[in-house]
């Protein structure tokens, strides 16, 4: 007994850790994570451009902390400006706490969101009032409405208002980056942009990894479930739990042969799971596991698709899995509407379900190179 019983742990452990494993594989690489920081010295770095504008005396400064703290800040509310420089391209969309931070006066400029790619010269040059600005991108956005650069092939900059205040999208990453630096007009025109009508100016660099001492003190207050919550690690374990559950509902398998014990032990953990399993059987409750797992596989497709953490309309969800994997809008969609219905469904048709939802995360564009 006691041999079989150390078989089965083993068994179990080799599978978890090799889904784990697995998991941490398929997960986005951050060693692109500093391009675009103004503390990058590199040609894909703003660190000249930060610089240029403190060569200029003009108020800027780095921001490393999470944005729910500058949306709070007392000295940073009003006639603020905040530069955030995407170390890959992400969907042309901001939250709703950045929205609410907007619509008091003040400017996001989001510099590197994806667009489609037209036929145009890879390399253009534009002449503006501040100079040639050179553009190294065949990204554009298709209307000219708040255009601030483009050209006949589409749009490059463009502004658009929220409220007293205003965001800016660049199509490219590198509008003011190091690789620059002989074409001050890229440096001119991304100042003046981020200089109208605002009084302070800092640049995102928290997203680039960067913390302050504050910001590294309150996360390493964080209890390990939600530690777990923001790692790959964290869906693995709702999965592999989920399965072992419907396996013990199933009841139609066992892990080896039944043995005769006189005296048995009584396992606590054991009894409770049964318990469980035993009870969900009995009321057929395959819709909660449905709303659960549904619920935390799109909280994790959402923020492996960069729109925060805040719960968004399941249609949103989709056009943004449409546009940066190009798969069709049904294979989400259906995922969605299953678990939306909240009705009773079959061992097989959950267990296809669970299956489905690892495909749709199979197909994220972790590892695709963006123009």
């Amino acid at each position: 007994m006691k041999l079989s019983n150390k078989r089965l742990w083993l068994f179990g452990a080799i599978a978890i850790g090799a889904i784990i494993l697995s998991t941490l594989l398929a997960a986005p690489a951050n060693n692109k994570l500093n391009s675009g920081s103004t503390y990058n010295r590199t040609p894909d770095g703003y660190g000249a451009w930060y610089a240029f504008m403190s060569k200029r005396e003009t108020p800027i400064q780095r921001w490393r902390k999470p944005f729910e703290d500058l949306a709070t800040n007392k000295t940073a509310k009003t006639q603020t400006a905040l530069l955030r420089v995407n170390s890959k391209l992400e969907p042309e969309t901001i939250s709703k706490t950045e929205k609410n931070w907007i619509e008091n006066g003040n400017t996001l400029v989001v510099v590197g969101v994806k667009e489609n790619v037209v036929n145009a010269p890879f390399s253009t040059i534009h002449n503006t009032e501040f100079g040639n600005v050179k553009i190294d991108t065949q990204r554009r956005m298709t209307s000219t409405k708040g255009r601030r650069l483009g050209d006949r092939f589409g749009t490059i900059v463009w502004e658009e208002k929220v409220g007293k205040g205003r965001v800016i999208y660049s199509t490219t990453p590198h509008l003011a980056a190091n690789a620059y630096q002989d074409y001050l007009g890229n440096y001119e025109f991304l100042a003046q942009l981020i200089s109208e009508n605002t009084q302070n100016i800092w640049v995102d660099e928290y997203t680039h990894g960067y913390k302050d001492s504050e910001a590294i003190n309150r996360e390493q207050k964080q209890d390990i479930f939600t530690y777990l919550a923001q790692t790959p690690v964290f869906p693995a374990l709702i999965q592999v739990g989920i399965l072992l559950l419907v396996a013990i509902w199933a009841g139609n398998r066992r892990f080896g042969k039944p043995l005769t014990v006189s005296t048995p032990v009584v396992d606590n953990s054991q009894a409770y799971i049964q318990a469980l399993a035993g009870v969900l059987q009995k009321a057929e409750s395959s819709e909660f596991i449905l709303e659960v797992v549904g619920k935390e596989e799109q909280l994790q497709l959402q923020k492996a698709l960069f729109l925060g953490q805040t719960p968004l309309e399941p249609q949103i969800l989709i056009d943004a899995w449409v546009q940066q994997t190009g798969r069709p809008a049904a294979e989400l969609q259906q995922l969605l509407q299953l678990q939306s219905k909240k009705r009773r469904i079959s061992q097989i048709e959950l267990l296809a379900w669970l299956t489905k939802w690892k495909q749709i995360h199979r197909h994220l564009p972790f590892n695709k190179t963006n123009s």
